[in-house]
């Protein structure tokens, strides 16, 4: 199945969580020198703590094959790019358990993705940068990763 990846939107990323970018409201602070943008994403932990992780990624190439969805059930997981990193969002709904049709957008380097808890999604496919991203997710007792191998692997384009 061929995904043409769409530019990252927050309204249609909605159903699948939260995109972090400046713009909007935002709060002056240290004495009006800093624009800090509020509460952009909710992070979702069941049993554990917050974890703030680095991901040294691969750059893949475009067209760029998908495989593998994976979903976190015990809490959310966040991505932001550190060193100029656009990078593939694919997403699906959960159809009983099993993912649904897909979705693919292209994040740009000043945009983060949190995924909500139990939302499927692609593995880390930067496409430029360095791939490096801070990641923010459970850290705690129990299995909090569903993987799922599709029959047919997903060719995302820009």
């Amino acid at each position: 199945m061929i995904l043409t990846a769409e530019p990252l939107i927050a309204a249609a990323f909605a159903p699948f969580g939260d995109v972090i970018e400046t713009g909007g409201d935002f709060r002056l602070i240290n004495e009006g020198k800093c624009r800090r943008y509020h509460d952009l994403a909710f992070v979702d932990i069941v049993e554990g703590v917050a974890g703030i992780n680095l991901f040294q990624s691969e750059i893949r190439t475009v067209p760029y094959e998908a495989d593998l969805l994976e979903r976190h059930p015990l809490g959310s997981q966040c991505f932001l790019p550190m060193d100029n990193s656009s990078y593939f969002v694919i997403v699906a709904p959960d159809e009983d358990g099993l993912p649904g049709p897909s979705m693919a957008f292209v994040a740009q380097p000043h945009q983060g993705v949190n995924y909500a808890r139990n939302t499927w999604h692609g593995v880390l496919a930067p496409i430029s940068g360095g791939g490096l991203f801070a990641v923010v997710d459970r850290i705690g007792a129990g299995a909090n990763l569903e993987e799922h191998r599709l029959a047919v692997p997903l060719t995302v384009t820009i």
